[in-house]
């Protein structure tokens, strides 16, 4: 099986997809990390090149292209699953799991903004409106995922409870 992680940046994708795969014995592939061994360029880079636009089409293709193994554990970035098809493709291909967290957590996680260009400039305060505003925006694609996990103190151990349970029934 292939289980996606969805949320929003800082929500803990990278980690807890790196975890969870080393407690199923399966490959763990992270999107961006993809895009970035593809094209060369960081995110950051790449965005300033071809701006959101540019970027969200990419990131659909290598998500849509990408040869999954049977099974593995893949950390998308916070806003694939809000563009064009990425949602429905995911929960066709795989399990999705949504790693939901409050905005005030994803503040203190995201203190390290330069590599981020959608937050590089913003301080604490902006930075917590434009989450409200984002998740706000993002959630009706985020909660189609097939298991939705509070991720603050989450380990990998529940995580894969979590998903159990949902493959179970």
């Amino acid at each position: 099986m292939i289980i996606f992680l969805i949320g929003y940046m800082g929500c803990g994708k990278s980690t807890k997809a790196k975890q969870l795969a080393h407690r199923l014995d399966c490959p763990v592939i992270d999107l961006d990390a993809e895009i970035v061994s593809r094209t060369g360029k960081t995110i950051a880079e790449y965005f300033e090149a071809f701006g959101e636009s540019g970027f969200r089409d990419y990131e659909s293709e290598t998500l849509k292209t990408h040869s999954y193994p049977e099974h593995c554990v893949v950390a998308t970035g916070g806003g694939l699953p809000c563009f064009f098809d990425n949602m429905d493709w995911m929960n066709q291909n795989g399990m999705t799991v949504y790693l939901e967290i409050e905005p005030a957590q994803l503040v203190s996680r995201l203190q390290n903004r330069h590599k981020r260009p959608l937050i590089k400039d913003l301080d604490d305060e902006q930075l917590l409106d434009f989450i409200n505003v984002k998740l706000a925006e993002r959630n009706p694609f985020y909660t189609q995922a097939k298991v939705i996990v509070n991720a603050f103190d989450l380990d990998a151990e529940k995580l894969e409870e979590a998903i159990k349970e949902q493959t179970n029934s």
